[in-house]
């Protein structure tokens, strides 16, 4: 069997963990994908341009796990239940691989680690390692009507987002629109719920405390790392 290889790595404003969209898709995070110089002919891109979305295959770097474990728990079933790790995206694999859908912005010709991919969606942390990148087929892709086994037929409902204008000044505008993405998704362990509770999470080189109470999370403050 072939050697598998790092072919590229993501690039984006996720340092750690904590934060990072629980699926792909779910916010219009733009990364870049810059591959190794050995796959950076440009024929090897040749026609990548008629694609609307393609599917990464990547590696969990961030987990590690010592031995087969058969159960995980499920952050969506709140971390107190375990299921089949076949049953569940879980980190914890026997094979580290990730498997996730985006959207391609763009691929660039003209810069010095060119070509790069510029992809919105993406559910990678910062300085994930890539080891394939292939076109994603809608006509075969595609089942609208697929069950979703106990990850339910919906999303969880959207938080509120209360973020003062002062600390939206600190970390800028752009920045301070994704993180309202990702903050209304409720990036906390489904299991805590204080209301008392500060959170910390890293976004773009800085730190961003938070707390929820009901349906409403409020930025508390916002630190340059």
């Amino acid at each position: 069997m072939n050697e598998i290889k790092i072919i590229a790595h993501i690039e984006n404003s996720f340092t750690e963990k904590f934060g990072v969209p629980r699926q792909s898709g779910l916010a219009d995070i733009t990364s870049r994908i810059v591959f190794e110089p050995e796959y950076r002919s440009p024929d090897a891109f040749r026609g990548i341009e008629g694609y609307s979305h393609l599917w990464l295959l990547w590696i969990f770097s961030a987990a590690k796990m010592d031995g087969f474990v058969p159960t995980v728990r499920p952050p969506r079933l709140g971390g107190n239940k375990r299921m089949g790790v076949f049953a569940t995206r879980s980190p914890f694999r026997p094979n580290s691989i990730g498997l996730s859908s985006v959207k391609l912005e763009k691929i660039s010709f003209d810069e010095k680690d060119s070509p790069v991919l510029y992809v919105k969606g993406a559910d990678l942390m910062n300085g994930t390692p890539i080891i394939d990148v292939k076109p994603y087929l809608s006509y075969t892709d595609s089942h609208p009507d697929a069950l979703n086994g106990f990850a339910l037929d919906t999303t969880a409902p959207l938080l509120s987002v209360v973020f003062p204008e002062e600390l939206r000044a600190v970390i800028g505008g752009e920045k301070s629109a994704e993180l309202i993405q990702i903050l209304a998704q409720d990036p906390r362990p489904q299991y805590q719920d204080s209301p008392d509770r500060l959170y910390s999470m890293s976004y773009g080189g800085f730190d961003v405390d938070f707390s929820v109470s009901g349906d409403v999370l409020t930025v508390k403050n916002i630190r340059k790392k």
